[in-house]
């Protein structure tokens, strides 16, 4: 039997000029490489151009404008910068982006990990994450307009008021006739005069004792407005004061029709009940009164003397409206509100879907190990949510550095400029009136500036994260 011997294995020919050896059987797969990654471009090329011609360009676009005056024909370098910084509205309008960077974004990372958590316990947990979710599915724009409604300061107007006002009236009797006043000019023997005290309240001019009936003419009320269980004043108009009490009706001075006697009770005129009449001598109140149905009230029980009779000024204060959510000490915490309520379902879900993933024996071990669910959540869940709740923290800074139609829409002309952030007043300088757009690209490059350093970081953690 013959043994052949293989010999040497051939060498590929080498090509005129030396240039290496001649293609071999991995040219193929070379090929199909470049041709995924030129279909693969052929793909991507509209996204770039998108991007280069909606970002890249006006990126580069603002910072050249930025260092021309506000006609773009005069170079002034860092000018805009250097009077961005001495402008008062835009110090205010950093200060508030502030506010809004340090409270907006933790505030809806932990309303968004205790919903989370708690969406766990209960039956109906994904109907109450949509229900949550729901507000991302409105436009800035359709928020915007439904807070500043709510937000309204006329109770009848605005939700939170009415129900803050209700709450109030609950614990605070209000006055029975805000606005109201007592007629000065009372008809000539129908009395002694009324004058208005310094502290708004309705006094007798001269004085009044046993025996003797007082008559309050009252004006400002519109009859609607009458309570329901106002009754005819001219009755007890027409009976007689005991010699040991001090009587006196209070009535409405208006007669449907018109017509009648000013300061005098006519017919139809109506009593004022509710109201609240103070007897005083020598400038002390030595008794109190509540007028009934009629408008009529009685003092027993008075010592002989002389006395003035008084209406306080409780009686037609102006019933408390509630809240001024919409002005300025309150309109940036208002707008806030407004930017939780959309993005807490946001927050909610995103971290919802952390905490479905983490390890379960993890934390059964711990609940066996004698833990409380407040232990659990504190020592275990909360840092193994880590991760997720920084990239939920940081997307949010993002958001509201840019936040601009929220502000814009809720609050009013007059404190728009106590509710400024960097967005608005970068739209306010360029567009808004300012007509400088110099310094408009100014402020578009230092908000770039500002939300870069988290975009960069919450890039690094996606990359991270992956692998």
């Amino acid at each position: 039997m013959s043994v052949t011997t293989a010999g040497p294995r051939p060498v590929p020919p080498v090509p005129p000029g030396g240039a290496g050896p001649a293609p071999g059987p991995r040219d193929p797969r070379r090929r199909a490489l470049r041709r995924r990654r030129l279909i693969a471009l052929v793909f991507v090329l509209p996204t770039l151009l998108l991007l280069g011609a909606l970002v890249v360009y006006p990126i580069f676009y603002s910072v050249g404008r930025s260092l021309f005056d506000a006609s773009g024909d005069r170079f002034v370098g860092v000018g805009n910068y250097t009077e961005m910084f001495r402008d008062p509205a835009t110090l205010k309008a950093i200060r508030n982006s502030t506010i809004w960077v340090v409270i907006a974004p933790a505030l809806l990372t932990g309303l968004g990990l205790i919903l989370a958590v708690l969406t766990e316990k209960i039956r109906w947990a994904t109907a109450f994450k949509l229900l949550m979710f729901m507000p991302m599915a409105i436009s800035f724009l359709a928020a915007g307009i439904i807070f500043r409604v709510a937000y309204e300061q006329d109770p009848d107007r605005g939700i939170l008021n009415a129900a803050v006002v209700g709450i109030h009236d609950v614990f605070t009797e209000s006055s029975p006739y805000p606005g109201a006043w007592a007629r000065e000019d009372a008809a000539d023997g129908a009395g002694p005069g009324i004058e208005e005290q310094p502290d708004g309240s309705f006094a007798t001019t001269g004085t009044v004792g046993h025996g003797d009936t007082v008559t309050l003419p009252v004006l400002g009320i519109p009859p609607g407005d009458l309570p329901g269980t106002a009754e005819p004043a001219l009755p007890a108009a027409q009976e007689q004061a005991a010699a040991d009490e001090l009587r006196g009706i209070v009535f409405l001075d208006f007669s449907p029709g018109g017509g009648g006697e000013a300061g005098r009770i006519d017919e139809g005129e109506s009593g004022l009940p509710r109201m609240t009449v103070q007897a005083l001598q020598d400038g002390t109140v030595v008794a109190t009164a509540t007028t009934g149905p009629d408008g009529s009230f009685t003092f027993d029980g008075l010592p002989p003397g002389q006395y003035t009779v008084q209406l306080p000024a409780e009686n037609f204060a102006e019933s408390w409206n509630g809240v001024s959510w919409l002005g300025p000490a309150l309109i940036t915490p208002a707008v806030i509100g407004a930017y939780l309520w959309i993005w807490t379902g946001f927050a909610m879900v995103l971290i919802g879907a952390g905490l479905s993933s983490l390890p379960r024996d993890t934390l059964e071990a711990a609940r066996m190990d004698g833990a409380n669910e407040w232990q659990v959540f504190r020592s275990i869940t909360v840092p193994l949510l880590g991760p997720v709740l920084t990239v939920v923290f940081v997307t949010l800074v993002i958001n509201v550095m840019k936040v601009f139609d929220l502000v814009y829409i809720i609050a009013p002309g007059p404190v728009q400029q106590d509710a400024n952030v960097l967005a608005l007043q970068m739209w306010l300088v360029s567009f808004g009136g300012g007509n400088n757009q110099g310094l408009g690209s100014a402020l578009g490059v230092l908000l770039l500036l500002l939300v870069l350093p988290a975009m960069v970081f919450n890039i690094r953690r996606f990359r991270r994260s992956q692998s």
